[in-house]
C-alpha cells in the first residue's frame, strides 16, 4: 500500500476512533479488503459498570472472552481521570492489594490498554490518565511503552506526557527504561521507609529495595521536566507514626517530590488495620514542616470496590464467563 496509508489508518484509529475497517472510507476498497483479511480494530464495549455514591464509575472489560479487567473513571471539578489496568491480575503479591492476592492471569496487549480509554462514554472528556489499576505496569514494559507512544505521539492521541502517571513498586531495570524513553509522570509505591517492613508487605522489596529505587530517582531531574510522587498507604499503628514520617523524610530528602497519603481500605482476607485520620494528619503535617509537600488523597469508589488496592475480577468469572 502507499506509505501515506499508514497516516490514514492512524487517523481513523486514534482521531476518528472507528470500530471497523469498513469505516475507513478514504482507503480504497481493495486495500480495505486486504486489511480485513489480516486485521481487526479490536474496539470492544465494556461488559458492565457500577457507579459509586461519590461519582466514580467502575468499568468491567472482557479479555479474550476468558479473563476480565477493571478500569475506574474518576470525575472531579476540573479533571476527569481514568485509572487503567496493565495486566490481568498481578505478580507482585502485595499483601494489602486485592489484585495482588488474585494472582497473575496474563498480560494485556497495547490494544487492550487503548480500548479501556476509547470505549467508555466519558472518553472525550478525559484530562488525565493513571496506570494505577490492575497489574504492575513495568512488568509489562514493552506493551506499556507502545501504549505511551500512541497516547503521546502526534499520529495518536497527542496527549502531553504530563497528563499521564505511571504507578510502580519499582522494578529497577524497567524503571530506568521508563525514565530514559518517556517523559510521563511517576508515582512510586513506598508504604514503609524500612526494608524489612516494606518487604513483608511488598515482596519485590527483597530484589529491588526502596533505597536503590530512590538512588535511581536521584539521578534524574524532577524539578522542571517531570514530576515524581511517592504513594504511602497508612496502616493503623503500623506505619502511620512520626518515627515512620521521620524515616520517610530522610529517605526522600533532596528530591523535589510530593507524598500522597492513602487511606487503607480493610478487606475481608487481610488483618491489616486502617489508620485513624488523626494519625494521617499528624504524618502529613510533619512532612510539610520539613518542606516535603504531603497531601491526604481523597478516597473514591470505596462503596463499589473501586478504591486504591480494591480491584479484583475473581467474582466476575461466575457471572460473565462465556
Amino acid at each position: 500500500m502507499p506509505t501515506f496509508t499508514a497516516k490514514q489508518i492512524a487517523n481513523w484509529l486514534y482521531k476518528r476512533r472507528v470500530s471497523s475497517i469498513e469505516e475507513m472510507t478514504n482507503i480504497s476498497l481493495l486495500h480495505r479488503k486486504q486489511l480485513n483479511e489480516h486485521y481487526y480494530i479490536g474496539k470492544k464495549e465494556y461488559l458492565y459498570k457500577q457507579k459509586s455514591m461519590d461519582g466514580a464509575i467502575k468499568y468491567l472489560f472482557s479479555i479474550n472472552n476468558r479473563h476480565f479487567i477493571e478500569s475506574v473513571y474518576i470525575p472531579e471539578k476540573a479533571r476527569a481521570t481514568l485509572c487503567v489496568s496493565s495486566q490481568i491480575g498481578c505478580k507482585m503479591h502485595c499483601l494489602f492489594c486485592t489484585t495482588g492476592r488474585q494472582g497473575f492471569e496474563g498480560q494485556l496487549t497495547t490494544g487492550d490498554i487503548i480500548n479501556q480509554i476509547i470505549s467508555i462514554p466519558e472518553s472525550a472528556s478525559l484530562t488525565n490518565l493513571v496506570f494505577m489499576g490492575m497489574g504492575e505496569p513495568l512488568d509489562n514494559i514493552e506493551v506499556l511503552l507502545k501504549s505511551l507512544e500512541i497516547l503521546t505521539a502526534n499520529y495518536g492521541f497527542a496527549w502531553s506526557p504530563k497528563r499521564i502517571t505511571i504507578s510502580t513498586v519499582g522494578i529497577i531495570p524497567e524503571l530506568k527504561r521508563l525514565l530514559e524513553e518517556t517523559k510521563v509522570r511517576l508515582a512510586i509505591s513506598v508504604h514503609s521507609p524500612f526494608h524489612a517492613e516494606r518487604m513483608s508487605w511488598i515482596p519485590i522489596e527483597k530484589k529491588y529495595p526502596i533505597k536503590k529505587i530512590i538512588g535511581l530517582i536521584q539521578q534524574y531531574n524532577f524539578r522542571f521536566q517531570r514530576r515524581v510522587s511517592f504513594e504511602y498507604i497508612t496502616f493503623g499503628r503500623l506505619n502511620d507514626d512520626i518515627k515512620h514520617a521521620s524515616a520517610l523524610f530522610r529517605l526522600l530528602k533532596g528530591i523535589p517530590c510530593r507524598v500522597n497519603l492513602i487511606k487503607y481500605h480493610p478487606q475481608q482476607d487481610t488483618v491489616l488495620p486502617a489508620s485513624d485520620l488523626k494519625n494521617m494528619i499528624a504524618f502529613r503535617n510533619y512532612l510539610n514542616s520539613k518542606k516535603i509537600i504531603c497531601t491526604i488523597r481523597s478516597s473514591r469508589g470505596e462503596d463499589i470496590s473501586a478504591a486504591c488496592g480494591m480491584l479484583s475480577t475473581k467474582k466476575n468469572k461466575r457471572n460473565f464467563l462465556f
